[in-house]
């Protein structure tokens, strides 16, 4: 039997079909095990014999494999690691002396990889890369609904799902340098309020204050979610010193001048994006109610919005007038493939450009309206964003007519708007009045197109094609 050194583990090589084993003599059943080419992956085992049921078994243990540093360790070893030749001798022997004391040493064995693989599930069931994904899939608002920009929120935690997916059947994709990715393993007790503060202040150096925005926002929501029996009984997100600044409230409208600028812009972009965003001023809906906006939702003129697209999760009608369905109507029909026609679908999306999915690319397209606008001024224009046109409606309606406005009812501007907050709404008047004011909201709506047109120079059109599709319910 020979007796192993560090220079002859080096010298002995794989056999190119069979694996080979090498006794040790200066511990009790050690071997050197060398795998098959192509790997020659070289381990330690121990090999024994044990009575099992009166009969003798062999059995084999796994030690770890062989390790060859330039300096001999000196803590001590642990079955699994790598192991240099003295550290294996010394499990071995442990072994030894184990079984003369007549411990079963091959069932501690198994019972202790069986721990070790609960273990190893647990930490991979608690993992932050395994609870935010569970978090998308469980979590609903106090109306039993998803958050309605849900998937912004796992963007800002480091997953991308596909546009209409349903999280709970689709594996979504992890962002390279989000926190899935970063986080994917760590156990979601150790991360606390030290690791959040450090993930959104490299998110505000990186990105921007809004980005770090989303991401505090969306973690706070996870951590108030998690159940106890994620071991997290302190919520990370107490006493952190990253919480971005809440953004002052905007105040920011589009005067005369600029609404003209920008519906002449509109004409230029032209395609879907000049009649959506045009439809966004008529009407002062929030962007992505008319994005997703499909022919069926029309009937006969008063478009139904869905709970899925409304920010409060409930029906919104709006009754549109005779100017927006004129754009509407205007914008050309997307190309219709072999592959629809050959399944049947008809998706009768109205601003899309491929017919199966509502229009994208915001950013790029405001832009390009921006540049519009200041080419048509003659001059850079002042700083907007989408979402001022939607203030920019509700002002001109409230405004009174001595100063340019149409001095409608405020709570007929809330429910132009689909706020449920107004005074004629909120609390236990809201319980008592289920008024929708269509009638009141169709003259409102009429009322600012005619005021619209007359600002911007367009000249009424007295035909409508209306669309055929019957209401849906």
């Amino acid at each position: 039997m020979p007796v192993l050194t560090a220079a002859s583990i080096a010298k002995y090589k794989p056999h190119p079909t069979k694996r080979r084993e090498i006794s040790d003599s200066k511990a009790q059943g050690l071997y050197l095990v060398i795998q098959p080419k192509p790997s020659g992956r070289k381990s330690w085992a121990v090999r024994l014999r044990r009575v099992v049921n009166g009969k003798i078994k062999t059995a084999k243990i796994t030690l770890g494999r062989v390790d060859d540093p330039e300096v001999e360790p000196t803590d001590d070893p642990v079955q699994g690691a790598a192991l240099t030749l003295l550290q294996a001798r010394a499990l071995a022997n442990e072994i030894d002396r184990k079984r003369a004391r007549g411990i079963d040493v091959v069932a501690e064995t198994k019972a202790e990889k069986k721990r070790n693989r609960t273990a190893a599930a647990d930490r991979a069931a608690n993992s932050f890369g395994a609870i935010v994904r569970e978090f998308f899939v469980d979590y609903r608002t106090k109306r039993d609904t998803r958050p309605r920009r849900w998937r912004e929120d796992a963007g800002a935690l480091g997953l991308r799902y596909p546009p209409d997916s349903d999280p709970a059947k689709v594996t979504p994709e992890v962002i390279k340098g989000g926190l899935a990715e970063k986080w994917a393993d760590k156990p979601i007790a150790e991360i606390d309020k030290y690791a959040v503060d450090i993930e959104v202040d490299e998110a505000r150096k990186h990105g921007s204050t809004g980005r770090a925005r989303k991401m505090y926002s969306a973690l706070s929501v996870l951590f108030n979610w998690l159940p106890l029996k994620y071991g997290v009984d302190i919520n990370p997100m107490i006493g952190t010193k990253s919480k971005p600044r809440t953004p002052d409230r905007r105040k920011r409208t589009l005067d005369k001048a600029e609404i003209k600028l920008f519906w002449q812009a509109c004409d230029k972009i032209g395609g879907v994006f000049g009649p959506l965003y045009k439809t966004l001023l008529l009407t002062g809906c929030r962007l992505r109610e008319p994005a997703g906006m499909t022919r069926v939702e029309l009937g006969d003129g008063d478009w139904e919005v869905p709970p899925s697209r409304t920010k409060n999760n409930l029906l919104f009608l709006v009754p549109l007038p005779q100017q927006a369905l004129e754009i509407i109507n205007s914008v050309p029909a997307p190309p219709v493939t072999k592959n629809d026609e050959a399944s049947g679908h008809n998706f009768g999306l109205v601003f899309t450009t491929n017919g199966r999915s509502p229009v994208s690319g915001f950013s790029k397209m405001k832009e390009a309206l921006d540049a519009e606008m200041a080419k048509i001024a003659g001059q850079p224009i002042k700083p907007w964003r989408v979402h001022d046109l939607r203030r920019t409606f509700s002002t001109f309606l409230n405004e009174s007519p001595d100063d340019g406005g149409l001095g409608i009812a405020p709570h007929i501007v809330e429910a132009c708007l689909n706020h449920i907050s107004g005074e004629a709404k909120k609390g236990v008047a809201g319980t008592y009045n289920a008024a929708k004011y269509l009638s009141e909201k169709r003259v409102a709506l009429q009322r600012w197109a005619s005021h619209l047109r007359d600002m911007v120079g367009d000249k009424p059109t007295n035909v409508v094609d209306l669309p055929s599709k019957p209401r849906g319910r």
